[in-house]
């Protein structure tokens, strides 16, 4: 198999030219089959068919979307984050490949950064791009499932390092303060019924007993040093809104065993009755859409 028809084959849902062509004279050859053993009724429902494919590319954009598919988070080390978010968080694995290489993958994920050094006369290594073109470096992939969405883990190592626990081919960022523009941050929701501050608690001794002493939430009250965050009542593990729009909601900020921005939330009382009705709202929209 080739890099290039191993990338289409583990992207299904950005399929190639060849296989669009592919599946299109499929569905026209079925609909012709089916149109020979039924009669006029089946050609009119393939036409209706196919019009409802032109109706919707000629919608908004907004109208051709499913929604978030997933979020991305490239790490450092790999086996680790795959615990924290399958075992820590409880997340179920979907699928996992890797060793991705050549022309096609590097000009999807890094031509742009490509095209900036050159116009800065400067070596895209030095920029933090990768070489997957010659395949110096490689790219693993893993996909978490959670409830309402997937989370794509990603590791970019050096050829001859172990898919899974090899080093990355470059170093962490270090400044990663959520109010840097372009800083992106992974949100969990905790169930209604769960004791948030516990949680927490919960949460940064079961990442410390993995050894994932990164895992540090913030507290609501104001600390100087590790130790005051360690000893700080249980109650400073969240921050509850009580008024304004936001009443009900409870969030904390954490960093991930990347170091990456994570934060939990609840919400509950008036702001989880605002989401839900914008959710409805949304629903009736693509409704009538579809209608």
């Amino acid at each position: 198999m080739t890099d290039e028809t191993k990338v289409n084959d583990s992207c299904p849902q950005n399929p190639d030219r060849r296989t669009l062509l592919r599946t299109a004279g499929a569905v026209t050859l079925g609909g012709l089959a089916l149109a020979a053993q039924s009669g006029a009724p089946a050609l009119a429902q393939t036409a209706k068919a196919s019009k409802s494919v032109v109706d919707r590319d000629s919608a908004a954009l907004g109208m051709r979307l499913q929604g978030v598919q997933h979020f991305g988070l490239t790490v450092q080390n790999m086996d680790r984050a795959f615990e924290f978010y399958t075992e820590v968080l409880g997340g179920t694995e979907v699928m996992r490949d890797g060793d991705f290489k050549g022309e096609k993958i590097h000009n999807t994920i890094l031509a742009d950064q490509e095209i900036l050094a050159e116009e800065l006369h400067v070596n895209p290594r030095t920029m933090g791009v990768p070489d997957l073109m010659e395949g110096t470096q490689r790219l693993d992939v893993r996909f978490v499932q959670f409830d309402n969405v997937v989370l794509e883990l990603l590791q970019y190592r050096d050829a001859d390092q172990p898919m899974g626990n090899g080093n990355s081919w470059a170093e962490p960022r270090d400044h990663m303060s959520p109010a840097y523009p372009r800083s992106m941050h992974i949100c969990f929701y905790i169930r209604d019924d769960v004791d948030f501050n516990k949680f927490i608690h919960d949460l940064e001794a079961e990442s410390a007993r993995r050894g994932m002493t990164q895992v540090k939430a913030n507290r609501s009250i104001t600390v100087t040093t590790e130790k005051e965050r360690q000893n700080a009542p249980l109650d400073a593990n969240t921050n509850k809104i009580t008024e304004g729009k936001s009443n009900g909601w409870a969030l904390i900020y954490c960093k991930g065993p990347e170091g990456e921005q994570l934060e939990f939330v609840q919400a509950l009382g008036p702001v989880k009755k605002t989401f839900q009705n914008a959710y409805n709202d949304r629903q009736k929209l693509i409704g009538a859409d579809k209608g």
